[in-house]
Order: C-alpha cells, then structure tokens, then sequence
C-alpha cells in the first residue's frame, strides 16, 4: 500500500494579479527593469534590524539611527518560535513580542518595512525560527509540499499574517512587501510548495509586492525563484556580476540584494569576523550604481539573548555566539561605527541628498557603568541540580524532542555493567554535547564529532551508575541537516553492546529562573556539589547600580555555560570565544541591587566583570572573495 501523502489543497489567492503591476493600490510595481513606489522611480535603500533580537525599549533608539543611516526601509524576519515555543499554547504578539508595534514604530519614523515571515527564516537563529515541536514529526519532509508540513504552517499564519495584513501601504501601513519563503533554492526543488506558500500569504490579506530571495547564482535561482515572482537576491559581492545574471535570466526585473551581507557572523571556537568598511561600502555601491536595490544584512545584528542562537554544520556542528553584532553599521550596543557613516555616505549620494550631520545624540557614545569585580558565591552543584528533576523511564534514551524538550539539557541515566580493565562508552548519534560520570566521577566530554569513537573507562566488571548530560548547543538553521533532532538519538554503547534501560530528566533552563532555582537547594552533599572556583553548578552575586546603563558582562576562570541577570536569561558564554563578554542592556537593570546567576557546565571561576567595552574577540578580516 503506497504510503504517499496527498497534496495539499493550495488557497485561493485574494488577489491573484501578475507581480509587479496590479493591483493598483500596490505601493511598489515594476517595469522593464525598473522599480517605482506609487508610481515614482525607487530605489529601496534598507537595514534589517530584528524585533527579537533588540530590548523592546530600545526598539525606537535603533530605529533612530537606522533613520540616520540614509535608508527608506526597514527589513525585519519573523521568528515563529520566538512567537509559540510551546505546542497548544496561542502565538504571543505581545510585549517584547509586539511586532505590530515594531513596525508601526519604523513607519511613524518615516520608513517602509519590509516583512520577511517565512517561516524559515535562517537567520542563525535556532532551528531557522522554527518550534521544535512543529517539525519533530519523524516522517515530515521538510520544507515541502508534504501536508503535514504544511498544515502546521498554515496554522502559524493564520495567527501571523492577520498581524500583517492591517499594516500594509494599502491601508495606510509600512509594509510595501512580504517575501515568499526564504532563501529556498538552497534547501530544495519543490515548486509547489513555494506557489502554495505564496498562495497561502494572498489568501490571508497580503496584496502588497511578493518577492523570494536567494543566491545571486543561477544554481541558487534554479530552485528557489518562481517565474511570475519578484526574485531578489542575497550575496555579500559582486552584485554588478548577479545583476548580469539577473538581466539574463529575470528579464523585465529590477534587481534587488535583499541580503548584503555588509559584515559576518561568528561561531564558538572561531575568530570575530570583521569586514572592511571601505570594501563593503564600494560593493554596495556597485549595486546601487547599475539601479538596483539593496538591504544590509545586518544593519543592526543585536543579540541573541537566551538560548535563541542557532548553528551550522560542516563535518561537526558549529554553534553560533550570543552577540550577533555581525560588525553592521551600528553596533550591538548601538554605537555607530565607521561601517556606518562610509554606508551613509553611500547611501545619500545614490539618493542625491546633500550630507547633513548626524544627529548629535545619536553621536554620543551610550552610557555605561563603572567597570567592577562582582564576587559570585558557589550554589548547588551540577549534578545535584540536574537530579532533582522529575525522571521519565524508557528503554532506549530519548531525544529532547521526545522528552517535549526544545532548548536546554537532558541528565540521562542507567546501571551498565563496565568489563573488567579498558572499556569504551560511546554515544551513538549524540547531539550536541555530552559530560559523563561514571560512579559519581567525571570521565570526559563527548561531542558530535567525537560521540561515535567514546570515552576509554577502568571498569571492575560490576555494574556501575552511568549518567551523560547532553547540552543542545542551538539547532541548526542551515543546510541539509536542518530541523535534526537533539540528544541521544540513537543509543549507548559499552564497547559494541547496548545499553539499555534508562531515566531521563529534562531540565528546560528557559523556565523562570525562580522554578529552577527551587531545585538549587545550596551546597549540597552529592558528586557534583559546587565548592567554589573549579567546580559546575551555580553561582551567584549580586552587583549594585546608581542608575541602570549598559553594560558587559565577562566571567574570567569559567568555561561553559548560562548566565542570568535579574531572572532573565542572558545567553551562552564559553572560554574558547571568540566572544568574552555579553552586553547587558541598561533595561535590563533596575536602580539598586541587581542579581547575578551562573550555571556553569564545566568549571567555575571566583567572580564576575562588568566592563565599559565589548570583548568581542580576536578578528579575522572577511574578504570580498568570501561573499559571492
């Protein structure tokens, strides 16, 4: 019996007009290969800058300065899993989750949004802005036109485009354009399912300008554009090359780098990527010279706050900083760089604006605290903490997404009866990052890379309490191996026999702080007790302030793991960097004593640095070759 989904039912569009030229009330249209916003000739001149990565009260001063930096638009991507974490509970579009408010804000400066919902969205945000639990099913194909792929999309926009469709230009709004999916030809070649994502947009109210986005080649265009679809692309150079490919292969298109990748990201272990100003400002200005369009990527980078971070994979996984300052035009702190004025200047000659100074306010560097030691006092350790949870027994391990776990650990444990002289515990697909205790002692770190070939163990040929805590060091978001699961997917091995029989407590390090503190008891008695610097478990201090500020938080002598500040939960930090310090916004504190909570994974150090500057890193200078 075929087992073949059927296909899915794709909506009637609401407006079903060929792009570029109706409906009239369409704020952006095209011909031949120019763009016109209500029938005048336009360039688009835009930042991204994402909602969830910006305090929300600091939402208006990043768009103060993108205003300042020359642009007419705002881009911004939608993270589904920033909205619904959690399966059966409403999206929230609330508080720091207002993205109707961030738009609006950006139109009431004066700007045009652009909207990128996806609802993969990249991003280097964890699992390319999707809920875990919307795509753990095992036989779902991804980004397709599979039906249960895309039924638990359409229940996402119906919550979402509602959000979107009010403030188009058509009534009034920002929004002059909504991207269909997102850099698709370089997942897959499903053409039916990039027309039922663009359907299912017209069909919930979206009537201004469509567009997709890929790679300025034509192997990226091959998959991932639709013939009667606006094409923009994504690349970091050469643009005056991809326009050539567009003249020849999108006849009648404008050309539009949605994407220019004006700086770079960075993962753990790596350097802090860096890119000349004055290269990227001359590659801009190559697209804005042949008539096109153009998005800086980022802007504005912001933070990953949380454990929102995502990764790559190129033989072993690469897990992504919190900062995702991405050396833009204005920095993670808001300071505005020389990336951005060599843009501005750029950007108001391809425009034929006269430069003007930049509002002096916007000049002046944010205030910052005084740099202080902040001492941090041992809690619970580790393993004490971990065991408190609740077990859940099965057979063979669990992943998280079988445990209901999106982000965060999960503490597994079982009897194995250890031979006698070398034996080796390996973890067969082990995701991420996994420490083993043999008897209440720790023997070693497993990775993905390194899961597979084990950990070599004295044994006595009598059974042993085996426990692994595996860490998910953020979803991947891009590639082949996007929406793979975390833990231990497979299962454990002493030597080539299986271990079975296993109880496995999910710790969601996302809860607030105060649940998971109920289970940090103090110093406790147990293997794994924190006793000061060296050891795992948490830590707290407690640092006082005259008048909240920015500032950045270093952990000097620790080596892995999460920090929180007054119950809200920071990031990752790690001693390999390249990143040695989190920015702490000034919202984030409050007048007075302000607390400081460590969880440390590896080994913990005596204290805690609020310094005046970011310790983003040694830099390794991205060059124009790196970008196409």
């Amino acid at each position: 019996m075929s087992t073949q989904a059927a296909t899915p039912a794709v909506p009637t569009p609401a407006a079903a007009a060929p792009a570029g030229q109706e409906p009239a009330a369409r704020a952006l249209s095209y011909a031949g290969r120019t763009l016109f916003r209500n029938g005048r000739q336009h360039q688009i001149i835009a930042g991204a800058i994402h909602y969830f990565r910006v305090h929300p009260e600091q939402w208006q001063d990043r768009i103060d300065r993108l205003v300042a930096l020359g642009v007419n638009t705002l881009d911004t991507y939608v993270a589904w899993n920033f909205h619904q974490p959690e399966k059966g509970v409403a999206p929230d579009f609330t508080g720091w989750r207002d993205l109707a408010r961030f738009i609006t804000m950006a139109g009431d400066a004066g700007l045009d949004v652009i909207v990128r919902p996806g609802p993969y969205i990249c991003a280097e945000w964890d699992n390319g802005g999707f809920p875990a639990w919307a795509i753990s099913g095992r036989d779902m194909a991804l980004r397709s036109s599979d039906p249960r792929f895309t039924a638990v999309v359409e229940r996402w926009f119906d919550a979402l485009l509602p959000v979107i469709a009010p403030l188009q230009a058509a009534n009034g709004g920002p929004v002059v354009a909504v991207q269909v999916e997102n850099e698709y030809g370089s997942y897959g070649d499903d053409q039916e399912y990039l027309r039922w994502n663009r359907a299912a947009l017209r069909a919930r109210g979206i009537t201004e300008m469509l567009f997709t986005a890929d790679g300025g080649t034509d192997y990226f265009l091959d998959g991932g554009a639709l013939p009667d679809t606006w094409a923009a692309a994504t690349l970091g150079s050469r643009g005056d090359e991809s326009d050539a490919v567009w003249e020849r292969r999108r006849p009648g298109e404008p050309f539009f780098t949605v994407e220019f990748w004006n700086g770079w990201f960075d993962h753990w272990g790596e350097d802090h990527h860096t890119r000349s100003s004055t290269e990227a400002a001359a590659e801009a200005a190559k697209i804005l010279d042949v008539g096109g369009s153009i998005c800086l990527y980022m802007a504005h980078g912001g933070t990953n706050f949380g454990l929102a971070s995502g990764a790559n994979h190129d033989g072993a996984l690469q897990p992504t900083v919190t900062s995702y300052d991405s050396d833009a035009p204005i920095a993670e702190d808001g300071a505005l760089t020389a990336k951005f004025h060599a843009m501005r200047e750029v950007f108001l000659a391809a425009q034929g604006r006269e430069p003007e100074p930049v509002p002096a306010a916007l000049l002046e560097p944010a205030a910052v605290l005084p740099e202080a030691a902040v001492a941090l006092e041992a809690g619970t350790g580790l393993l004490d903490f971990v065991r408190a949870v609740e077990p859940v027994r099965s057979v063979k391990p669990l992943s998280f997404e079988n445990l209901g776990l999106d982000r965060g650990l999960v503490h597994y444990s079982a009897t194995a009866v250890l031979p006698r002289g070398d034996g080796t515990i390996k973890l067969r697909g082990l995701h991420d990052r996994a420490y083993v205790w043999v008897d209440g002692t720790f023997v070693g770190v497993l990775t993905d890379a390194t899961g597979a070939d084990g950990l070599t163990v004295q044994g006595t040929g009598a059974p042993a309490a085996l426990e692994i805590l595996v860490e998910n060091q953020g979803r991947i978001n891009y590639g082949p191996l996007f929406g793979q699961g975390k833990g231990i997917l497979d299962g454990v091995l002493v030597n080539q026999r299986y271990v079975f029989h296993w109880e496995q407590r999910a710790v969601n390090l996302e809860l607030p702080l105060e649940r998971l503190l109920a289970l940090d008891t103090g110093a406790g008695t147990g293997a794994g007790t924190a006793t000061g610097a060296g050891a795992s478990g948490f830590f707290h201090g407690e640092f006082h302030v005259d008048r909240p500020a920015d500032t950045h938080l270093a952990l000097p002598g620790f080596g892995k793991g999460m920090v929180w500040v007054n119950g809200f939960l920071l990031g990752r930090y790690w001693e390999i960097g390249p990143q040695h310090s989190l920015y702490v916004p000034a919202p984030l504190l409050r007048e007075g004593p302000n607390a400081l909570t460590v969880l440390e994974l590896e080994h913990g150090g005596e204290g805690a640095q609020l310094l005046a500057a970011a310790q983003l890193g040694s830099t390794h200078a991205t060059h124009v070759e790196d970008l196409g």
